[in-house]
C-alpha cells in the first residue's frame, strides 16, 4: 500500500512541476520575447502556440496536476497519514484555484484570440493584442506562482511521508523485542540476554558433584 501511495503522491508532485515550469518559461521568456515584437507577430505566434500545446502531453500534466493530487489525497485518508493528507489538501487547493484561473482566464482569452480570425484578415491588430496580452500574461504570472507553491508543498508532503514511514518501520521492529522482554519471569541485567542470565551453570543444579 506504501508503494502506491508513494507512487500517486510523486506522480502529483512531478505534474505539478511540470506545468509549474512551463507557466514559469510563458512568464520569463516566451511572453518578454513576444512583447517586444510587433502586433501581427505576438498574435500569429500566440495562435499557433495555443494550438499546438493542446496535445497528450501537456493534458496528462495539466490535468494530472489535480487528478494525481486527487489521488494522492485518496490514498492517505488513513488514521496513520494524516500529517501527510494535510499537506497533500494544501497543494490540492491550491492547484486547484490554478486550474480554475487557467480555464476561466487564460483559455477564454485564447479563445478569444483564436475567435479574431486569421492574422492576415484582422483590421485592427493593435486592439487585439491590447484585448488579449495584458490580461494573459497576469493571469499566467499567477497560475505559474499557485503551482510552484503547490509543488513546494507536494515536496513537502513526500518528505512527511517517508519520514513517517521510517518512525513506523521503526516502532514496528522495536515491538516484537518489547513484547519478548515483558513475557520474561525475571528481572533482566542490562548487556546480558535473558538466556544467558538465568542457564544452569556448572555446579549448581546441573548434576555435577
Amino acid at each position: 500500500m506504501f508503494a502506491f501511495r508513494t507512487a500517486a503522491l510523486v506522480a502529483a508532485t512531478l505534474t505539478t512541476g511540470l506545468v509549474a515550469g512551463v507557466f514559469y518559461a510563458y512568464a520569463i521568456s516566451v511572453m518578454p520575447a513576444l512583447h517586444r515584437a510587433d502586433d501581427r507577430t505576438l498574435i500569429d505566434v500566440m495562435q499557433k502556440i495555443n494550438v499546438v500545446i493542446i496535445n497528450p502531453w501537456f493534458m496528462l500534466g495539466f490535468l494530472g496536476t489535480v487528478g494525481f493530487t486527487v489521488l494522492a489525497a485518496a490514498l492517505h485518508l488513513g488514521k496513520g497519514s494524516r500529517t501527510t493528507l494535510i499537506w497533500i489538501g494544501v497543494a490540492l487547493l491550491l492547484n486547484i484555484i490554478a486550474f480554475a484561473v487557467t480555464s476561466g482566464l487564460n483559455v477564454p482569452l485564447n479563445n478569444q484570440l483564436a475567435n479574431a480570425g486569421d492574422v492576415g484578415q484582422i483590421g485592427d491588430l493593435a486592439a487585439v493584442r491590447a484585448q488579449f496580452e495584458t490580461s494573459w500574461v497576469r493571469w499566467n504570472v499567477v497560475r505559474a506562482l499557485l503551482h510552484t507553491l503547490a509543488f513546494l508543498v507536494l515536496t513537502g508532503a513526500l518528505f512527511v511521508a517517508g519520514m513517517q514511514h521510517a518512525r513506523a518501520g521503526a516502532v514496528a521492529q522495536a515491538a516484537p523485542a518489547a513484547s519478548a522482554a515483558s513475557a520474561w519471569p525475571f528481572p533482566v541485567q542490562p548487556g546480558f540476554p535473558p538466556a544467558q542470565q538465568f542457564a544452569p551453570q556448572p555446579g549448581f543444579g546441573s548434576g555435577q558433584r
